[in-house]
């Protein structure tokens, strides 16, 4: 498939994200296909859920986001990251939120997680504002929102309803991609999840801001696969720039070494001259199926922008049946009620 065949493809997604953006009954219809494991409960999704029981929600947690990404802008991508981690184990009930020995947040896949002070404090502002209503699932889904927001990122509407779970396995969260993934392995994980591989290429975009702890990557740079040797892929200077960045598997690094702090195609341009951090970052640029859809985005920032926004919304309605049949509203998020 030539570039120029992607380039016409995402056109059409484009004019569909933009009239999705400005048409809620459009962008609700834009929802993860049904699968034997995920349930039909986005029909229960509904734009209006808060308007009278806890008018402002929106607001709320806005101005909340906003509050603290003003005190610390590297949590921006933290937060959506912690929205992603959520949404990949059990669907999107805040599962990753339960704080219990043995739970998805105790596990070592989660330890870099960051934003859980955040969200504790929306959902204390808004059991008093109106107890007992809004999921932290609902607030979670909405922070990554506002989030991209706030670092430069497009907007989008969002349906409310989603239940808060009540299970939380650590050895579960061990099935989120952690960076060293084949791309036919990322393509399997997303497709399990009803996302297909333009959400995949897209969503990854959102390495476009935000940090990765030194120890993901110090294998590329002085042992990559056993050789002694640094992964082939990196770009000579890149190489250098990172061996000075990463001496300690503790420090942190930029996704996107050009413009960190920009919500922007930048990612896509790195990976045209081998500056993918990541090397399930790098493997998008090398990999046939992937490759087409990396170099189409790159062009056209609105494109990235409104289908980002067109992905998102998938990533957010996904929903697992028995996390909604058997869920609750949770007055403190790091818990269960009972």
């Amino acid at each position: 498939m030539t570039t120029t065949t992607i380039l016409s493809v995402l056109s059409i997604l484009f004019l569909v994200s933009v009239s999705a953006s400005n048409n809620p009954s459009l962008l609700h219809s834009l929802k993860v296909p049904s699968l034997s494991h995920l349930s039909s409960f986005q029909d229960d999704l509904s734009y209006s859920l808060y308007h009278t029981t806890c008018p402002d929600v929106e607001g709320l947690i806005y101005r909340k986001v906003k509050e603290w990404v003003n005190k610390d802008p590297t949590l921006a991508a933290s937060l959506i990251r912690l929205h992603f981690h959520d949404c990949s184990v059990r669907g999107c009930d805040a599962s990753i939120l339960l704080d219990h020995n043995g739970s998805e947040r105790s596990a070592n896949a989660s330890k870099s997680l960051r934003g859980f002070h955040l969200i504790n404090d929306i959902k204390k502002a808004l059991e008093k504002k109106c107890p007992k209503t809004v999921s932290c699932a609902d607030i979670l889904t909405t922070v990554a929102r506002d989030a991209t927001v706030l670092a430069g990122g497009p907007f989008w509407m969002i349906p409310f309803g989603r239940k808060d779970g009540r299970v939380s396995l650590a050895n579960e969260a061990a099935m989120v991609p952690m960076g060293r993934e084949t791309i036919t392995n990322l393509i399997q994980f997303f497709q399990s999840k009803g996302l297909n591989v333009l959400d995949l290429v897209v969503l990854s975009g959102a390495h476009t801001i935000g940090r990765s702890t030194c120890e993901s990557v110090q294998y590329r740079l002085y042992d990559y696969k056993g050789t002694k040797k640094p992964d082939p892929s990196i770009d000579p200077q890149y190489l250098n720039y990172l061996r000075r960045k990463c001496r300690w598997a503790s420090e942190n690094v930029y996704l996107d070494a050009t413009t960190p702090k920009k919500f922007d195609t930048q990612y896509y341009q790195n990976l045209k001259k081998k500056m993918g951090l990541l090397s399930t970052d790098q493997l998008l640029y090398v990999d046939s199926r992937t490759r087409p859809i990396a170099d189409a985005l790159s062009f056209e920032s609105s494109l990235f922008s409104n289908q980002f926004s067109v992905s998102m919304v998938k990533l957010a309605n996904i929903l697992d049946a028995k996390s909604q049949d058997n869920g609750e509203i949770r007055v403190n998020c790091n818990r269960v009620n009972y």
